[in-house]
């Protein structure tokens, strides 16, 4: 499968890796330009490009960049990128990097208001896992205990084939509903961080509050520094 991923964060440089492993054509970019990715890409095998050319002739495109950031992306970057499968994966963090964005601090699913900037549809995934865990953790098949993964999404078909990939890296994949659905996923719910298995992860998934906690709602302070917890 060709991959392009578009961030090459913790959770990118993850992904650049095990998709890489296993066998995927993974081209990977960042805001500073292919260059800077040359040991990422030596290391992988990944093919190091710029952000427009990690969307185009793709099957999948992962977004995984700050949410502040998604703006900033090109506006026709999936203009020409034909029937793909779009994964965004990132959260938002108003108070400890993103600062104040209207529409999700207003109550709109982090993942629909992304959806809105790109102007295409787009499969919520690989947010609530640490990186490491992510790298490390996967398990076979029918492994007892085996950690699961929330996804979520408007398209059954693009949602099947973001869940065949994280069986692909060694996790079960639960249908979290809608992308309208996809705040039982976001920073504060009970699925967020914690390795899960599947009936854990919809477990937690029918606790969780659409009532943000007061760390994860944006404040009159600016966002101070900020790591990516995943």
């Amino acid at each position: 499968m060709k991959i392009g991923i578009i961030g090459a964060g913790n959770i990118g440089g993850t992904l650049t890796r095990r998709f890489a492993a296993l066998g995927h054509a993974v081209s990977v970019a960042n805001s500073r330009g292919p260059e800077t990715l040359r040991d990422l890409a030596a290391e992988t095998g990944a093919t190091a490009v710029s952000v427009t050319e990690a969307a185009r002739d793709k099957d999948v495109v992962v977004v995984t960049i700050p949410e502040k950031n998604v703006p900033d992306l090109p506006d026709d970057l999936f203009a020409d990128a034909g029937d793909i499968v779009v994964v965004d994966t990132g959260n938002y963090y108003p108070q400890q990097r993103d600062g104040r964005i209207d529409a999700i601090d207003d109550g709109m699913a982090e993942s629909r208001w992304v959806e809105q900037q790109l102007g295409r549809p787009v499969i919520k995934a690989f947010n609530n896992i640490y990186a490491d865990h992510l790298r490390d953790n996967g398990r076979p098949a029918d492994t007892p205990g085996r950690i699961a993964l929330p996804v979520a999404g408007d398209d059954d078909t693009a949602k099947a084939v973001v869940m065949e990939l994280i069986d692909e890296l060694g996790f079960d994949a639960v249908d979290a509903g809608s992308l309208d659905q996809s705040w039982r996923q976001q920073p504060g719910t009970p699925v967020y961080t914690k390795d899960l298995d599947a009936d854990g992860v919809r477990r937690a998934l029918s606790e969780a509050s659409p009532q943000r906690s007061p760390q994860w709602r944006a404040t009159p302070h600016s966002p101070g520094g900020f790591t990516d917890p995943r």
